[in-house]
């Protein structure tokens, strides 16, 4: 009876914030493809997306991030590439521009499943301007990029990617061309914060298309929250200089928030960490009184 008056004591006192239960989690399984299409010109240079698009769906991909993309530019037959991708592999299409080219644009881009909640498009540096393209989905967070050949530029990128992807409670994954080796400085710098999921030996090499010596195509995690369970460079010779890199992972997601212990005393909002937010929330999944909800 004591220990019965003590608990109802408790419940009444502590912050509604407090009285959430644990957010439990699951691996949600994740298909993921990074794939350098040279404006959509094979080994052979020639403009072929319908090429491309038989090699990305062949791969079987939930998400894809792509680099060297063109949007209206004379080179590629004024396409937006991105949106006949996405259209050939009945994915949703979001375009990164980097740059103005031939009046058009060129950049990177995502192919989705989903389409987006929020999209972010953050400058980095670049002797030819580089872009972190930033997708916000329900449960994860995904960034495409495309590093710039100049070591001192890429290395600056390092603190405004890890910043971004920190900003996030959900797990943020990245991949890209980032035109650096495995045992490079920029490597050593992203490993300090975030995990390699794809292959980086002699397995990684993705460069040239038709005879690899090199691995400078990566996906990566912040911290651990995705789990590789197996990765492979896509034995693809011709269709882009460079060949794509695909991971089978597990990420970690929320599933659900328990319903307080006792009556909410509030209209307050919390992310799904169980953290409060401002009462105006970004786009994303909160939870309010008790349960889930999507803001769009």
């Amino acid at each position: 009876m004591r220990f019965c008056r003590i608990l109802l004591l408790l419940l009444v006192t502590l912050p509604y914030s407090n009285l959430l239960r644990a957010q439990s989690s699951e691996l949600m399984p994740l298909r993921i493809l990074s794939y350098n299409i040279k404006h959509g010109a094979g080994m052979d240079d020639v403009v072929n997306l319908e090429r491309q698009a038989a090699v990305i769906n062949g791969c079987e991909p939930d998400i894809v991030g792509l680099q060297e993309v063109d949007s209206i530019v004379p080179r590629s037959g004024y396409v937006n590439e991105a949106g006949r991708l996405g259209t050939l592999c009945g994915l949703y299409a979001t375009f990164g521009p980097a740059i103005p080219l031939s009046n058009g644009k060129y950049g990177v881009a995502v192919l989705s499943k989903e389409k987006p909640l929020s999209v972010t498009n953050i400058p980095l540096p670049g002797v030819e301007k580089r872009t972190l393209l930033v997708c916000e989905f329900e449960q994860f967070v995904f960034a495409c990029t495309h590093l710039d050949l100049d070591e001192s530029n890429r290395l600056a990128s390092v603190p405004i990617i890890l910043a971004e992807a920190k900003r996030w409670t959900k797990p943020f994954l990245i991949c890209g061309d980032w035109n650096d080796k495995p045992t490079s400085e920029l490597i050593t710098q992203m490993k300090k914060n975030f995990t390699i999921l794809s292959e980086t030996g002699s397995k990684g090499y993705s460069y040239p298309a038709d005879k690899p010596t090199a691995c400078i195509d990566y996906v990566a995690t912040l911290g651990r929250t995705a789990m590789k369970l197996n990765s492979s460079v896509i034995d693809e010779p011709l269709a882009s200089d460079h060949r794509p890199v695909l991971v089978n992972a597990r990420v970690r997601v929320a599933t659900s928030v328990s319903e307080p212990l006792a009556p909410a005393v509030s209209a307050a909002t919390y992310d799904l960490s169980g953290r409060p937010i401002a009462s105006r929330q970004p786009k994303g999944v909160f939870v309010k009184k008790g349960r889930k909800f999507l803001a769009k």
